[in-house]
């Protein structure tokens, strides 16, 4: 049972060079009895079993943080990189559809997506090909967890400028303003999270570098970051609030937003986890991550019960010392075919 996933943790493939993984994910698929798997515009490995008019699509992802890591088991324990994230998660979904098989009035769509690690653009592009009645997010949360919800991303720019004062002028200088606008930034997040106790909640603005220079006339400096959001601060919202801590300054947004997200607790996909779960023993927690996952690119399209379920520990997640227990992935797979017979019986 855990061939999949070893053979798929052997094929290193980091966001931009996932080619070699999708095909070979392909072929496994089609060996397994899947009734079509092929490579799909973007380059994601796609799965389909039955022909149903009602559909599940199950979205992994297949790509991984850049750094090799030479795959290796020792004492039933898969080191290797994607071994976590999210290559456990994305062939547990393969393997568990695998042994459901075609079931009648169903489809299950198993999706290997590319880029998620960047900028998620096999997603998006598999979120305009599907409409599912149901959706299973793959990421690493424990064979016993399920996540409901995932924050949201907006990375920014900030520049500030300043005419060239002599230093014993006493004016602001760029850096100064600079400085300034972070505190502001920090300041707010602080305000904004005083009240809320989950981190899920919060505004968590991140500096990661600060550059500045002039031309003898002029001195810049421009603040690089990035903010995790919760569900209350969509990524516009946030953006007018940067416009008005850092007035004066120009702000430049990079990168693709992303909204944070929350799946709905009572729904049909989070009950069957939960039974199925207490079935091989486990005793089923709910969590909410910090991060940002292909939940919050699908779920907004998609518009459907969704939940996101996948072994492996996810501190582990991008390190070197990336690994997964196979008693864990057998365990998460059982779990996944129970889920599955559940809910299309």
């Amino acid at each position: 049972m855990t061939e999949t996933l070893i053979e798929l943790v052997k094929h290193y493939s980091p966001s931009g060079a996932e080619q070699g993984a999708a095909t070979w994910l392909t072929g496994r698929m089609k060996n397994l009895g899947f009734d079509d798997a092929f490579v799909d515009g973007a380059g994601n490995a796609v799965g389909l079993m039955g022909q149903g008019a009602r559909q599940m699509v199950l979205l992994g992802h297949i790509d991984t943080v850049p750094g090799e890591i030479p795959m290796r088991i020792e004492e039933n324990v898969l080191y290797g990189r994607g071994s976590v994230d999210a290559k456990a998660p994305l062939a547990c979904f393969v393997d568990a559809v695998a042994q459901v098989g075609a079931v009648e009035g169903w489809q299950f769509v198993v999706i290997g997506a590319v880029d998620e690690e960047r900028n998620s653009d096999g997603a998006r592009y598999a979120a305009g090909q599907y409409r599912p009645d149901f959706a299973i997010i793959g990421e690493p949360n424990r064979w016993d967890r399920i996540s409901l919800g995932y924050k949201g991303l907006a990375a920014a720019e900030i520049t500030l400028r300043r005419t060239q004062v002599h230093a014993a002028s006493g004016e602001q200088t760029a850096c100064e303003a600079a400085v300034d606008a972070w505190l502001a930034i920090k300041a707010y997040a602080s305000a904004y999270n005083a009240e809320e106790s989950r981190i899920f909640d919060q505004v968590i603005p991140t500096l990661h570098s600060i550059e500045s220079g002039g031309d003898g006339f002029e001195q810049w400096a421009t603040l690089k970051l990035s903010t995790r959001l919760p569900v209350s601060m969509p990524p516009e919202q946030w953006y007018n609030e940067l416009e008005e801590l850092a007035a004066g300054a120009e702000v430049i947004r990079k990168g693709l937003p992303v909204p944070a997200w929350a799946c709905e607790k009572n729904t049909s996909p989070v009950r069957a986890l939960l039974s199925a779960i207490r079935s091989q023993g486990g005793a089923p927690s709910f969590v909410y991550k910090a991060g940002t996952a292909d939940l919050n690119t699908v779920a907004p399209v998609w518009q459907c019960p969704a939940v996101v379920y996948g072994p492996g520990d996810s501190s582990l997640d991008h390190t070197p010392n990336e690994h997964i227990s196979l008693e864990e992935y057998t365990r998460a797979v059982q779990v996944l075919v129970t889920m599955l017979r559940k809910m299309t019986g």
